[in-house]
């Protein structure tokens, strides 16, 4: 008997290799689409800058990740160290904000994975105009049957699909770049006079979306419960999958700058939707338009895929604790999978999916995404300070602290107001929409909340206390 009546567990069957498939896999769907939109807030440059500080952003997020998921080994990521580190409101504020990113970023990839397919279909002779809503249903449901059926089955699917699409990636470097055959990129050409054609201010602007390149990540921490050992596995697999993307981001920014025009890499309406498929497109090579195709799919795939895991885990784990109805925190008997959690996010993902505009949906899962980053810095400098070194046993200890805490609390500074330049109406929006929904928690469902029954580790009493 597990705890709130649960009767059976999460399976601990994971390695690091999965969790490295399951945060890269995630995350590398922003390099085959959505980073673009960066270019056209700033330019190609604006671009990479925004790349390389939305590197260090997130490999803050990784170091903080680590040491902290290493030692709250439980379902539920971020939300479980919050509601053992910081308090209830914090929690379930953080376990929303989990929740809509991985959703949202779901959503995001099913309507990549439509319009992929769409585009297939033309190159091969369709002539009418395809309707891509079944396509993206179809997309949705079968990934969430396969989470339903089983965790190891589901990040074995995104261990392989993964590495085919980092391959892909790989592969269209060597060939445009003229180290296998002729190389096509001119990037001088391309760059002459529009080197930052908005100046500093567009560079700002890009860093909303130059999240993109590594949104997901943190979704390592999902697996804490499912991985046979959480001290090695979840930093080992987060810090080797934020590594796997700091080279996949710049490798993809240097491919699609130096091919495409950056007035149609930015303009993800009339312009690119799947920047590295189009670069493929221009090789003139059909062997590499196939590979880059499947990639971009499987990217696609692997990414809702994973989003479909850690929001049910969020959202099972807020279930378990009775954040929310404890209908959620169930179990299935066989499987092991909290299966109602999955079932419950799936017409959510599709509401958004067949209603909303990519940039939208991309949007809202970068502004849920961000609100969760600013958390962390004040997460780890409680835990450092309410459990010294020493006083418990780590699975990894991040370096320099606290500087990582104060980088990342700046660079989350820097990127709301990015936001704001954009999109400031949605974020004003957003905000007040977790407004409400915390004020919601403290007045009607704190009550059912068992503050004791919820504090599962085996730690001392906090520095203090």
């Amino acid at each position: 008997m597990g705890p709130h009546g649960t009767k059976v567990g999460l399976l601990r069957v994971l390695g690091p290799a999965h969790v490295w498939a399951l945060g890269v896999g995630i995350v590398l769907v922003g390099e085959y689409m959505g980073w673009n939109f960066a270019v056209g807030k700033g330019g190609a440059y604006a671009a990479l800058i925004a790349c390389w500080f939305a590197g260090i952003l997130y490999t803050c997020v990784a170091m903080i990740d680590s040491e902290v998921t290493s030692t709250v080994a439980a379902a539920g990521g971020q939300y479980t160290q919050a509601k053992h580190i910081v308090g209830p409101l914090m929690a379930f504020n953080v376990g929303l904000y989990l929740v809509f990113a991985y959703t949202m970023l779901e959503a995001a990839n099913a309507i990549t994975a439509g319009y992929l397919i769409s585009v297939v279909a033309t190159m091969t002779g369709y002539t009418g105009e395809l309707d891509q809503r079944p396509f993206i249903i179809l997309v949705i449901m079968f990934l969430a049957w396969l989470n339903y059926r089983g965790v190891l089955a589901t990040l074995t699917f995104n261990l392989v699909i993964t590495a085919i699409a980092f391959a892909a990636i790989i592969m269209l470097f060597l060939s445009t770049s003229g180290i296998l055959g002729g190389g096509i990129m001119q990037h001088a050409a391309l760059f002459e006079g529009h080197e930052l054609p908005y100046g500093w201010i567009g560079v700002l602007a890009s860093m909303h979306f130059g999240l993109w390149y590594y949104l997901g990540i943190e979704g390592t921490t999902q697996a804490a419960e499912e991985v046979r050992s959480p001290a090695r596995a979840l930093p080992f697999g987060t810090l080797a999958g934020i590594m796997t993307l700091l080279i996949a981001a710049t490798l993809t920014w240097y491919i699609c700058s130096g091919v495409l025009p950056w007035e149609f890499l930015g303009d993800g309406v009339n312009g690119s939707v799947a920047p590295l498929f189009d670069t493929a497109r221009l090789s003139g090579s059909n062997a590499l338009i196939w590979f880059l195709g499947f990639g971009t799919l499987f990217a696609t795939l692997a990414s809702a895929n994973g989003c479909i895991n850690d929001a049910s885990r969020a959202w099972f784990a807020m279930g378990r604790d009775k954040y929310l109805p404890a209908w959620f925190g169930a179990v299935h008997p066989k499987y092991r999978t909290p299966y109602r959690a999955i079932i419950f996010l799936v017409p959510i993902a599709l509401i958004f999916a067949l209603g909303a505009p990519l940039d939208q949906v991309i949007t809202f899962s970068i502004l849920s995404g961000l609100l969760e980053y600013t958390f962390m810095p004040l997460n780890i400098i409680l835990f450092r300070k309410k459990w010294p070194m020493g006083s418990i046993k780590r699975g990894y200890e991040h370096p320099f602290h606290p500087l990582p805490a104060i980088v990342l609390l700046t660079l989350c500074g820097i990127t709301f107001f990015a936001v704001f330049l954009g999109y400031g109406t949605q974020l004003v929006a957003m905000i007040g929409f977790y407004i409400v929904v915390s004020l919601w928690f403290h007045f009607r469902r704190y009550r059912y909340v068992d503050r004791g029954a919820q504090f599962t580790m085996p730690w001392p009493k906090p520095q203090g206390y």
